[in-house]
């Protein structure tokens, strides 16, 4: 099972060796808790952009699936962003930096709501994808149907599990997206607001918190670079035109700022609340398995 996901993934021998160290353990704590369960179990993983949390939520797929004979449904925070109209209104109404999807407020949470309690009554379910290449969501007949009722649910998000900062820590920007083109803060108290409200309320649903903690938000915009090349090379193989609506180098720099904020608060404050916390270097290997508090 775990030379054919390494080899489908083209991952290398170290995913191997982090895989058998720190992730099979994980799944098989899983498995042992749904041994005779009769509700599903809700898995909340957190990490940054190219942290690799897409990785360890298909790995526990496949593993608890094949092994263990778990129905496994994995779901991202990244395939419920709102199409390009809905955060055009939202730029408009509120601040134009609204028209590239990313931070809270652009993100569908109602149809998150409604997805997470389907899976947990076990009733037919609608997984949405989203399209990064075209900016807009897959159509709906492209969707994952979920008949069977799950054992086990991994939701996967960058923010996901972030709480809102406090308001102090609002005033000074951060970097110069925030000082030149969200001068008054606007952007990032709606940002903020949006995810006490419509976001937080959503983590009570998680049963067990993980948290792949990078370095610091300075491996990003390599990891980010890494995963873009990645996705244009996969759309040019099918598509010789679809590789230029990837993101370049300096649109990947300009757009990793959107996210610095949360990322860095995310890596000061989850830690403390997560169930499991595995520390990453800058080449993504794990080096420290921390074992944190209850997700508040």
């Amino acid at each position: 099972m775990l030379t054919e996901f390494t080899d489908k993934h083209q991952l290398s021998k170290d995913f191997l060796h982090d895989a058998r160290k720190w992730y099979i353990p994980l799944a098989k704590n899983i498995a042992k808790h749904q041994s005779g369960a009769g509700a599903p179990y809700f898995l909340g993983i957190n990490g940054c952009q190219g942290s690799g949390k897409s990785t360890l939520s298909e790995f526990l797929a496949s593993y608890l699936s094949q092994e263990h004979g778990l129905k496994v449904v994995v779901m991202s925070l990244d395939d419920f962003y709102l199409d390009q109209s809905q955060r055009n209104a939202i730029a408009i109404k509120v601040h134009p930096l609204f028209k590239t999807r990313g931070v809270p407020g652009t993100h569908d949470m109602a149809l998150a709501s409604q997805v997470l309690s389907s899976l947990r009554s076990g009733a037919p379910t609608l997984i949405p994808r989203f399209n990064k290449a075209s900016d807009n969501p897959a159509p709906v007949s492209q969707w994952q149907k979920i008949n069977e009722h799950a054992d086990v649910v991994i939701f996967e998000g960058w923010c996901w599990g972030v709480e809102a900062q406090n308001d102090a820590k609002l005033v000074d920007p951060i970097n110069a997206l925030e000082e030149e083109q969200d001068e008054t803060g606007v952007w990032r108290r709606f940002v903020n607001k949006q995810l006490s409200q419509n976001y937080a309320p959503l983590y009570e649903n998680m049963d067990y918190w993980v948290m792949l903690k990078a370095p610091s938000f300075d491996c990003v915009y390599a990891w980010r670079l890494e995963q873009e090349h990645k996705l244009r090379a996969s759309l040019s193989a099918a598509d010789s035109s679809a590789g230029s609506k990837v993101m370049s180098d300096e649109q990947v720099l300009a757009f990793i700022q959107y996210y610095q904020r949360l990322t860095e608060h995310g890596l000061s404050t989850l830690p403390q609340k997560c169930e499991l916390v595995f520390s990453l270097n800058t080449a993504r290997r794990i080096t420290a398995l921390t074992e944190g508090g209850v997700h508040a």
